[in-house]
């Protein structure tokens, strides 16, 4: 089936707002801006939040907590019912969940426009669903788009349970694999779309390359989840008032499964991209490797350094482009015999 250009280009704008949620959210991770507006669709009550202190309701705090407490117990039943037992009662007894931050305008405000990334990448997702449904009756991407939107909805009612367990750990790390899982989907759906006329040709690569780069985009995925780990365990040695030096030994094991499986990966997409350059020279790769070398250096300096939120969260973005651009790559290979 043919589709038109527009709903193509529209499919890529659709893909960019997807990453700006990301980079947005890992940006509200890093400046913990995360409890900036208590409650969910709204902030504060309010579809435009405050500013200042003076405009916000009264006893908010009470209100709020209370709204967080039963939200909470309703999760609560959910994890039981599904078998997470110990999750369920870790989750009621952890007395942080209870938490009300202070008011900060700057933090609500962070929290706020990814907010309003989040509601324009849904909106744009839902657009070209019904463009579908309504353009290319007879499309199967009709039921990818549908499942990708669901899951888009499912993102946004698990980020409001996000805010209503105080940032519990292991949430955030279910809140950024779905967002990948997001990205995936909709790469997925730009690349059938796409008409004689591509952006990539179709890619010949020998089979041992294309099993290679499998498992490379394979440990990507794992070291953005290992990430989410590292990032949360120092968060709490923050909270801790722990030293930045003693960060590696406080994280332990997880810090360094993480920076080893890092240089793997450098190991192995260094040997295919001087392959690369010496027979097809293909632009994904090379774009890969300059994504893995900046996201290597931005870790390296924040492991040992202490680095602005910007690029803590470039650490993030370069990771996400990588993943990207290796899965569109992997979904235009073709294998053949060396």
């Amino acid at each position: 089936m043919k589709y038109s250009k527009r709903f193509l280009y529209f499919n890529w704008i659709t893909l960019v707002l997807i990453y700006l949620v990301v980079i947005a959210g890992s940006f509200v991770r890093i400046t913990g801006s995360g409890m900036g507006c208590p409650d969910w669709p709204r902030c504060f009550g309010e579809w435009i939040p405050p500013t200042d202190s003076t405009d916000l309701p009264a006893d908010y705090r009470e209100a709020y907590l209370e709204k967080r407490a039963q939200k909470v117990k309703k999760f609560s039943g959910l994890l039981n019912a599904i078998g997470m037992e110990d999750s369920s009662e870790k989750l009621q007894n952890d007395p942080s969940v209870y938490e009300e931050e202070p008011f900060n305008a700057q933090k609500t405000w962070i929290e706020y426009v990814n907010r309003l990334f989040g509601f324009l990448a849904g909106n744009f997702m839902l657009a070209a669903f019904f463009w579908l449904l309504f353009a290319y009756r007879k499309s199967k991407l009709i039921w990818v788009c549908g499942f990708n939107l669901i899951l888009m909805a499912f993102q946004a009612w698990f980020g409001s349970i996000v805010v209503a367990t105080n940032l519990v750990p292991w949430t955030i790390t279910v809140h950024m694999l779905l967002a990948l899982v997001i990205i995936a989907i909709q790469i997925y759906v730009v690349v059938r779309l796409k008409n004689s006329k591509d952006l990539f040709d179709k890619f010949e690569l020998p089979r041992w390359m294309s099993y290679m780069l499998w498992f490379i985009f394979l440990i990507t995925f794992y070291q953005m989840f290992l990430g989410t780990q590292v990032r949360e365990s120092i968060d709490h040695l923050i909270k801790d008032g722990v030293a930045q030096e003693q960060w590696t030994e406080g994280v332990g094991l997880p810090f360094y499964i993480h920076r080893s499986f890092s240089w793997l990966v450098l190991l192995l997409l260094t040997i295919v991209f001087w392959i690369n350059e010496k027979k097809e020279a293909y632009m994904p790769i090379r774009i890969a490797f300059l994504m893995l070398v900046v996201e290597l250096i931005s870790g390296v300096l924040l492991a040992h350094v202490d680095m602005p939120g910007l690029v803590r969260t470039s650490h993030l973005l370069f990771a996400s482009i990588m993943f990207g651009v290796l899965w569109m790559f992997l979904l235009r290979a073709k294998s053949i015999k060396a």
